[in-house]
C-alpha cells in the first residue's frame, strides 16, 4: 500500500515517475479505462443492477475516479490513500480520507458498504499482518465485488519493487478466503452471498 515508512515517500515526485513518466509508468489511461469499463461491467452483472458505490482504497491520486464516474455519472466514491501528499493535493475533490490498509477497520469516514472495492496495485507493498487486518475489515465493507490487481511470486514484474512483499499464488488465495471472497477470474472477487447465486462454471477453481 502507499505506506508511511521512511525509506518510502510517496509524494509529488514518486507521482510523476511512476504514473506520468513514459519511461517508468505501470500503466497509461486508456489501460484504466479498460480496466474500468470491464470490472463495471462484471460488478453490475453479479449485483443485477449499476453500480451506486465504490471504494478506492491505496487510490493514489484517484485516476480510477474520473473512469468511474464518466460511466456511472451518480456513483459515489470514496478513495483511501496514506500519502499526504494527495490527500493534501487532492482529498477534498476527489474525496480522498488518508489511511493504510491496516486502518480500513478504525477509519470513520468508511460509514457504509460498497457496492465495489477496488485495490489495485496496492497488496504487494503491505505486510502480511496489515494485509490480514485490512482483509478483515473489507468483509464488512463490500456488499458486492472487489477487484483486487496484485501480483506474486509466479509473475514477471518490473517496476518499483521498493517495499515489496514476495507472495506465492496459493498465500494470497489464501488471505482472500480467509475474508470470504470467492475468485471469477481476471482479480475479480465476490461476497459468500453472490458467489453463492452463480453457475458452477462462472467461478475459478
Amino acid at each position: 500500500m502507499h505506506g508511511r515508512g521512511p525509506t518510502k515517500v510517496y509524494d509529488e515526485a514518486y507521482f510523476d515517475r511512476w504514473y506520468r513518466n513514459p519511461r517508468h509508468r505501470v500503466s497509461t489511461d486508456d489501460q484504466v479505462a479498460r480496466r474500468v469499463r470491464m470490472v463495471v461491467a462484471a460488478a453490475e452483472y453479479a449485483l443485477g443492477r449499476p453500480l451506486r458505490s465504490a471504494l478506492d482504497v491505496g487510490c493514489g491520486e484517484a485516476p480510477w475516479r474520473a473512469h468511474l464516474r464518466r460511466a456511472r455519472p451518480r456513483l459515489a466514491y470514496l478513495g483511501v490513500d496514506s500519502s499526504e501528499y494527495v490527500v493534501r493535493r487532492y482529498g477534498r475533490r476527489r474525496n480522498i480520507r488518508l489511511g493504510t490498509f491496516g486502518e480500513l477497520g478504525t477509519l470513520s469516514s468508511l460509514r457504509r458498504r460498497f457496492d465495489l472495492v477496488v485495490c489495485s496495485d496496492v497488496m504487494q507493498y503491505v505486510p502480511t499482518a496489515e494485509l490480514r487486518r485490512g482483509l478483515a475489515a473489507l468483509r464488512g465493507l463490500l456488499v458486492g465485488v472487489a477487484y483486487f490487481d496484485v501480483f506474486s511470486t509466479a509473475d514477471d514484474v518490473s517496476g518499483d519493487k521498493r517495499g515489496w512483499h514476495d507472495r506465492s499464488p496459493r498465500l494470497y488465495r489464501q488471505l482472500f478466503a480467509e475474508a470470504g471472497l470467492r475468485p471469477v477470474g481476471l482479480h475479480l472477487y465476490l461476497t459468500k452471498k453472490l458467489a453463492a447465486d452463480r453457475a458452477a462454471l462462472e467461478m475459478a477453481d
